[in-house]
């Protein structure tokens, strides 16, 4: 008995030595109850939407400014025609759009029925959806208010379209999702844990005493990956054309490139992660929830960011995953191309750039 006492208090000592578990075992949860706290609803709130108010009248100008009263609803602008509205989705910068016709008022009070034209995103179906039942609700509760002093009841009668999806499939959203979260998890711990394997069993300074320059090092450990992450790609696309029915609406050659850029992002941050790691086991802990948390939680395929505070707002925007996520859903469901995207594609640059840089230096002074 004594000497399991001994052996638990040899053991505490260990575990409170070490910053990095301590680290992990207090300051892993706090971090998690907070982000959770924050990110994990299923609430819609703050969407941009755009208004083409063909009637200009009182009762339309009415209805908008109990849109815009909503906390459910931020809208971006007063739209001109559908043109503006389909740019509008393209771009990623609507959810939603509404459209009165040009005789809305005439309609409603002579002939007491009157239709809105509600269009939604569809590609993230569940957050389309959630939409549409909240601008159909603030519209009902503005025809109750009508009603409460006419003699004859108003109907305003919501005409809804889904948009690029509109048999809302769940695939078009959990696809993209899937593939920004397989490469990220595959490539960024298998970068990781095979460089620190090396380190920990000392060949890693056999490989840099031989004619090979570090750089060259590193290129071997992430080629095979990069190779294997391109054929979890094919994988992925062929399920989901052929098993899930999804077709790739835009260009395959744009797809496999951003893809491949994504992939050699992670691979990037997998060297970082090994670079600043001396354990496997630490390795591979920091890419399984330092890389799937943020993924799942900031990418947007799950949890909608302007649902979030401002401060995670920010925070999503250095999360590779959730450009990527974007990348895909412009491609494969909205058919656009490199013009849509170029913004996002020059943001995955920058963070490969930043991060190879990074740890290049940092390689090089920690194995000298």
């Amino acid at each position: 008995m004594k000497q399991l006492l001994v052996f638990i208090k040899k053991e505490f000592a260990h575990v409170l030595r070490d910053r990095k578990t301590l680290l992990i075992l207090f300051g892993m949860p706090v971090v998690q109850i907070l982000i959770f706290g924050f990110a994990l609803t299923n609430e819609v709130k703050n969407s941009k939407i755009l208004i083409v108010d063909n009637a200009k009248d009182i009762v339309s100008q009415r209805l908008i400014t109990q849109l815009e009263a909503s906390r459910y609803f931020e809208i971006e602008k007063a739209a001109r025609n559908h043109d503006q509205i389909e740019e509008g989705f393209k771009a990623g910068k609507i959810k939603l759009a509404i459209v009165f016709p040009a005789n809305f008022q005439n309609e409603l009070l002579h002939q007491n029925s009157v239709q809105v034209q509600i269009l939604a995103d569809a590609s993230d179906p569940n957050n389309a959806t959630t939409l549409i039942n909240y601008a159909s609700s603030v519209i009902q509760d503005y025809q109750s208010q009508l009603n409460q002093t006419a003699t004859v009841p108003y109907r305003i009668i919501p005409e809804m379209r889904m948009l690029y999806n509109p048999q809302l499939k769940g695939a078009h959203n959990f696809v993209p999702g899937v593939m920004a979260l397989v490469l990220m998890l595959v490539c960024v711990m298998m970068t990781a844990v095979s460089i620190v394997k090396e380190k920990e069993t000392g060949t890693m300074e056999v490989l840099l005493v031989s004619p090979f320059k570090p750089i060259l090092v590193i290129l071997a450990k992430a080629v095979p990956y990069l190779l294997l992450s391109l054929i979890n790609v094919v994988s992925i696309l062929l399920l989901s054309v052929f098993l899930l029915d999804l077709p790739i609406h835009g260009s395959i050659l744009l797809l496999f490139a951003e893809s491949t850029l994504f992939i050699i992002t992670c691979l990037t941050l997998g060297i970082f992660i090994s670079v600043k790691t001396d354990s496997q086991q630490t390795a591979m802990l920091i890419s399984l929830m330092g890389m799937l948390l943020p993924t799942i939680l900031f990418s947007g395929f799950m949890f909608p960011i302007e649902n979030m505070p401002l401060p995670l707002q920010i925070i999503s925007n250095i999360v590779p995953s959730k450009w990527f996520y974007i990348i895909v859903k412009s491609i494969m469901i909205k058919g656009l191309g490199i013009a849509a995207i170029w913004k996002e594609t020059l943001i995955l640059v920058g963070i490969t750039s930043f991060l190879l840089v990074i740890s290049l230096k940092s390689f090089k002074i920690r194995l000298s």
